[in-house]
């Protein structure tokens, strides 16, 4: 290659990528190992001096190795005290908002398009499960950026927030429009039934809700974040609840809302609905341009979809689940459950998946894991261990089952639900819940783990697939908790008419 010839061209992304594959791939080789390589490249060709990737990846790698050499010794060492204390809180609060959903779902389940348009309560935990495909997957990624000082400059900083909000509202619009065509499809092959205007329904209030409550949740996201670290506060402890405890209701709401207003329309005008998903889903390439902004945004306009679709599949088959029990007039008191259940298991393992990123950006490459957790996975190890993790993980299942109860007894106090809270169907709701919990925080050590292993990013890639298994198995066991209370026929339990 001639370094001189004017008719060369500038070297690919793509060659870069093939020559050195450890340095954009995340391998498994030292720092000073990449910067060696680099130097030996560019040493053979003086033409990849010349090239913007290759030079933005030596700056890259080189602020990379310096801020990693200092991660251990600058990671903050908290008290099991402060450590409670942060996460009580917003964990109450989000707790509340789950409480205030279920009551929402309990009220609005009843409202014509609800009961006309059957689909649509499959739809309804693929939406609500957009806060763990992407708001608390946004707050994990930034509570790790601002707690390892990548965005330190307010350049950085704007470029970083501006770049995810917009690859956020290029997913939410996606997600929203595909779960909308996977319930469809599901009360089709259920029912054998296929409503073109509602079909248009459930597209339309899907996209709409979700892009208005990605951007309203995101804006909130982002606020938590940077004032939380002003004032001294983790953010991994505070971000994924408080996206969690305004995301239920936020989304809820809109999504009723707005489902009932479309209702009305294609009795009067269809075509509208028409109308406005083609307007939201051609405002997508607008939001595509602008996440190109960041680097790291771009990259996971690429390859970021994998895990929000699969968990959003994951989470449609809850759906199917609670539609499939809540029409059932002996099972209607799942309705007001079902959002607590979710939405505290999935705030729990949030919390932990968003801990055990940020101590493994702290003390290792990716793709190396710490001494103590290499060899096979015993679920052992995530609670009775001596390491940061464990303690974590034993915190957040104790405040499980307390937590629950406090929500209970405000279903119970605002005369919630269609069944009363017998001695039997309280001991198997807690028990489903504990159940929930232990089986996520054990699943998320281990994946979490596995992904850093192989060199993908945990904050980008496990809060989809952990909350949206917290839907799955939140709502599989709360049925069974109903279908038991059936079985065992509890005398004191009765179903309000």
């Amino acid at each position: 290659m001639d370094a001189g010839d004017p008719n060369q061209q500038e070297i690919t992304s793509a060659e870069i990528r093939q020559i050195m594959p450890s340095v954009w791939v995340g391998g498994h080789d030292s720092f000073s190992g990449l910067s060696t390589k680099i130097k030996e490249y560019t040493e053979l060709d003086p033409l990849l001096h010349s090239n913007h990737l290759l030079s933005s990846a030596t700056s890259d790698l080189q602020h990379n190795e310096e801020q990693w050499a200092n991660c251990a010794q600058t990671m903050p060492n908290e008290s099991i005290c402060t450590m409670v204390l942060q996460i009580l809180v917003p964990f109450l609060l989000a707790g509340f908002g789950t409480v205030m959903a279920g009551m929402l779902l309990d009220i609005v389940q009843h409202w014509e398009v609800f009961q006309r348009v059957t689909d649509i309560m499959i739809l309804v935990p693929p939406l609500l499960g957009l806060k763990g495909n992407l708001e608390m997957t946004l707050a994990s990624r930034l509570s790790t950026a601002v707690n390892v000082g990548k965005i330190n400059s307010s350049r950085e900083k704007w470029r970083l927030v501006i770049g995810n909000l917009a690859l956020k509202q290029v997913q939410a619009t996606v997600l929203g429009f595909l779960a909308a065509l996977v319930a469809t499809i599901l009360g089709w092959i259920l029912n054998e039934n296929l409503i073109m205007n509602y079909v248009a329904l459930l597209c339309c209030g899907s996209v709409v809700t979700a892009f208005i409550a990605s951007l309203l949740q995101g804006i909130i996201m982002v606020g938590v974040i940077i004032g939380s670290k002003r004032l001294g506060i983790n953010p991994d402890n505070i971000a994924t609840p408080i996206a969690a405890s305004f995301g239920d209701v936020i989304t809820l709401g809109l999504f009723a809302v707005i489902s009932q207003g479309f209702f009305y329309c294609t009795e009067l005008c269809p075509y509208i609905i028409y109308m406005v998903c083609a307007l939201f889903l051609l405002l997508t390439p607008i939001w595509v341009i602008i996440s190109f902004c960041h680097p790291e945004s771009h990259r996971l306009l690429y390859c970021g979809w994998e895990p929000v679709i699969t968990a959003m599949i994951i989470s449609s088959m809850g759906g199917l689940i609670l539609d499939k029990t809540i029409t059932n007039p002996n099972l209607m008191g799942i309705a007001v459950y079902t959002p607590v259940i979710n939405g505290v298991g999935g705030n729990l393992v949030a919390i932990q998946s968003s801990r055990i990123a940020t101590y493994l950006h702290f003390h290792c490459l990716l793709g190396k894991l710490p001494e103590d957790t290499n060899g096979c996975f015993c679920p052992s190890r995530t609670f009775c261990g001596k390491g940061y993790n464990s303690r974590t993980a034993q915190v957040l299942i104790l405040l499980a089952i307390p937590g629950h109860v406090i929500f209970f007894c405000i279903i119970y106090l605002m005369h919630g639900g269609h069944t009363s809270p017998t001695a039997v169907f309280f001991t198997l709701y807690l028990a489903a819940a504990f159940t929930q919990v232990f089986l996520l925080l054990c699943i998320a050590d281990w994946m979490v783990h596995c992904l850093w292993r192989y060199g993908r990013d945990p904050d980008s890639v496990s809060i989809p697939y952990l909350t949206a298994l917290g839907d799955l198995l939140g709502t599989a066991l709360l049925a069974l908790c109903f279908h038991m209370l059936r079985v065992l026929n509890d005398k004191d339990t009765h179903l309000a008419d």
